[in-house]
C-alpha cells in the first residue's frame, strides 16, 4: 500500500487547532486543510521538492507545499538542475523506471514513500540506505486532505522518516497538518518492519475469509492474527539481528482499529508477504525449519504459493 492509514476527520482537525491557537471547532474541509497548511507553512519555510507520481499522496504533498514543487508524472525525466529532495510516491514495481529516469548523480535525493520492504531493492540498485518515508497517513481520493494515522496506543502519532532529507519531509507534513517523527536507522527500522508485519498479517488472514475488512479480522480473527504477528515479529528479528519493541501486538492491532473499513487482500507479494516467504525457502534449503510455518501454511492454502 502506498501510504495507507486514516483516522476520523474530527481528530486531524483537533490537532490542527491546537497547532494554531483556534479558538473554535468544526468539521475539517478541503478548503479549511488549505488554509491551515497555508498558515502553517508561514511559520516554516516548506523546501520545493520533486514530487515523483501524481497519484493521491503526489498531490497532497505538492498541496502541503509553497507552489514551488515539481510534479514529475509517469515516463518524464527527473531534471538534474532542480536542487532539494525527490519525493517517489509511485507503486512499488514502478520504482525501477523510476530510477531509470533519475540521473544517478540525484539517486542521493530519492526519498521513498512506498510500503514494504525495499532494502533488497536498495541493495541491488546500490542505493545504501535510502531515504525512506513511512507514511501513515490516507488520502481517501484524489486531491482530498490526508487523514493523519493516529491510534489509541500512539496519539502522538505514527509517520516517521529517516535520511539526509527526513527534517525536510517531516516540516512539509507538518504544514499538512500531519505529525512526523525524525528516527535514526535502528528505530526507523523496527518500525519499518512493524508496518510489513501489519500489511502482511492482517491481508493474509483476511484473505482466508473472504470479504472481511481489516476491522473485521481484529475483531473476528484475533487469534489467528496475534499469532502470525508473533510468528512474523520472530522471524524479523532473527533475520535483522534486532530486538522488536515490546507490545507489538496491541500497536498493530490498534492501527488495524483506525483503519477498520479498509478492504483485505494479499497484494505486491514480491514487497510484502514475499519478503517472510523467503526467510522460509532460505531456512528450508539450508534444512533448518521453517521460521513462519503458519504464514507458509495460509499462503499455500490460498494457492499464493506451491
Amino acid at each position: 500500500m502506498a501510504a495507507v492509514t486514516t483516522t476520523t476527520t474530527s481528530v486531524l482537525y483537533h490537532r490542527s487547532l491546537v497547532n494554531l491557537n483556534f479558538k473554535h471547532k468544526s468539521s475539517l474541509t478541503s478548503s479549511r486543510y488549505r488554509r491551515i497548511s497555508c498558515m502553517a507553512a508561514t511559520a516554516t519555510k516548506v523546501i520545493p521538492s520533486i514530487i515523483v507520481g501524481g497519484g493521491r499522496v503526489g498531490q497532497a504533498l505538492e498541496e502541503m507545499g509553497s507552489g514551488e514543487d515539481l510534479l514529475v508524472k509517469r515516463g518524464e525525466p527527473v531534471p538534474v538542475e532542480f536542487p532539494g529532495p525527490i519525493l517517489v510516491c509511485t507503486r512499488n514495481d514502478d520504482l525501477d523506471a523510476v530510477l531509470q529516469s533519475t540521473p544517478q548523480s540525484r539517486w542521493s535525493d530519492l526519498v521513498f514513500f512506498q510500503n514494504g520492504m525495499l532494502e533488497p531493492w536498495f541493495q541491488s540498485k546500490g542505493l545504501g540506505d535510502a531515504d525512506q518515508v513511512l507514511a501513515y497517513f490516507a488520502v481517501s481520493k484524489l486531491g482530498e486532505p490526508p487523514v493523519d494515522g493516529i491510534t489509541d496506543t500512539n496519539p502522538e502519532g505514527l509517520t516517521a522518516a529517516y535520511g539526509k532529507w527526513a527534517s525536510v519531509v517531516a516540516t512539509r507534513l507538518n504544514a499538512g497538518g500531519l505529525s512526523c517523527k525524525v528516527l535514526e536507522k535502528e528505530p526507523f527500522q523496527k518500525q519499518m518492519l512493524e508496518k510489513l508485519i501489519w500489511i502482511s498479517a492482517f491481508m493474509l488472514v483476511g484473505a482466508r475469509h473472504p470479504g472481511a475488512t481489516v476491522g473485521d479480522v481484529e475483531r473476528d480473527f484475533r487469534f489467528e492474527v496475534i499469532s502470525l504477528i508473533g510468528e512474523l515479529a520472530s522471524a524479523a528479528a532473527a533475520e535483522k539481528g534486532i530486538v522488536m519493541e515490546v507490545g507489538i501486538e496491541e500497536r498493530l492491532l490498534a492501527y488495524a482499529r483506525a483503519v477498520s473499513h479498509f478492504p483485505t487482500a494479499v497484494k505486491e507479494f514480491k514487497w510484502r508477504n514475499g519478503w517472510f516467504y523467503s526467510l522460509s525457502e532460505k531456512a528450508i534449503a539450508q534444512g533448518k525449519e521453517d521460521p513462519c510455518p503458519l504464514h507458509t501454511k495460509w499462503l499455500k492454502e490460498l494457492n499464493i504459493v506451491q
